[in-house]
């Protein structure tokens, strides 16, 4: 009987490109090399269908390549793309994600974290929601909007000047009375900073505001009362809205049009997030975009870094505001 071809090696990869095994090496796991090396070991790879062997590449490193990644729900939009964003920063880094998601659920939170460790993984980002979270320094972590000790490093979106910036368009926009609808955890987390931003571009712009804010589990239908109970002859007391996200603002759009109210012209509506629809096409609502290939490319960044001792606790990124058909702009931004 014929025995079947054994696999390429490393070293038939190196025979074949005409290069040191140590420069293969390189390649293979990422590390700098001159390109004409580099495209030559590629070619060499491709040719000879090298395929590497990552659990021994791992026991070698003591390292798993993989990294484990904490989030609410994969079907929320921006929580989605965050997902992808995550995966192809990974990706580009040679590493596995190990997706968990939590259903906002503090004790599945705990759960995830600690079968990460069985699994040994070599980190985890986290966008967590659990108020008693327990996360051992001895593996490296990084937080999403949410700040949880100086040695965790957390990034996010400049919330406070992504809430200014909306109560600045607003008033640009011709609105002198708006409302700030918010749904979101009592946690003291980055995203609340959003209030405090939109109160003070109201103070600058001397826009008169009120506050609808409800917690998690509260029924969207408290909103609704809320905009009935400011209905006066088929008018809205408000001529603009800012929703804390973009998911609100849909639902929120939703309920205007229920109550005969026309978007944009009776009433205009800004979000937060960035969310477009089928992930990649025209933007949900007119809204404050988060930067979400910075805010995961910067996760990855930190938490693969080997110092310590350089990673920031807190990183904000810069937000833009982007049209999406719910405000009243000549043309598109």
């Amino acid at each position: 009987m014929k025995k079947a071809n054994p696999a390429p090696t490393m070293k038939d990869v190196a025979k074949e490109a005409g290069v040191a095994l140590g420069t293969v090496s390189k390649v293979v796991n990422g590390l700098p090399v001159g390109d004409a090396y580099r495209i030559r070991v590629e070619a060499a790879i491709e040719k000879l269908d090298y395929q590497v062997n990552s659990y021994a590449q791992g026991l070698k490193a003591n390292k798993t390549y993989t990294v484990a990644v904490l989030i609410p729900n994969s079907y929320t939009p921006f929580f989605s793309h965050l997902i992808y964003q995550l995966n192809m920063a990974l990706l580009k880094r040679r590493y596995r994600m190990l997706l968990c998601c939590t259903d906002y659920a503090p004790n599945t939170e705990q759960e995830y974290i600690n079968m990460a460790r069985q699994n040994k993984v070599d980190g985890i980002i986290g966008l967590t929601y659990d108020p008693n979270l327990v996360v051992d320094e001895d593996i490296p972590f990084v937080t999403i909007d949410r700040y949880l000790g100086p040695n965790i490093p957390c990034v996010a979106s400049d919330n406070f000047a992504g809430g200014q910036l909306a109560a600045e368009k607003l008033a640009d926009l011709g609105c002198r009375s708006v409302a700030f609808l918010r749904v979101g955890s009592s946690l003291t987390n980055e995203p609340n900073k959003r209030r405090a931003g939109f109160e003070n571009g109201c103070l600058a712009r001397h826009l008169n505001y009120t506050m609808k804010i409800l917690e998690d589990g509260e029924s969207f239908d408290e909103f609704e009362i809320f905009l009935r109970s400011h209905l006066h002859d088929g008018r809205l007391d408000f001529d603009g809205l800012f929703c804390v996200t973009d998911r609100l603002a849909y639902f929120i759009i939703e309920m205007l049009e229920r109550m005969g109210l026309r978007v944009p012209e009776d009433v205009q509506v800004i979000g937060f997030d960035g969310v477009r629809n089928f992930g990649d096409c025209d933007y949900a609502c007119s809204t404050i975009v988060q930067p979400v290939s910075e805010i995961a490319e910067l996760c990855v960044q930190l938490l693969l870094q080997d110092d310590s001792s350089m990673k920031p606790p807190l990183v904000c990124l810069p937000v833009r505001y982007a049209y999406g058909g719910t405000t009243r702009e000549n043309s598109r931004q």
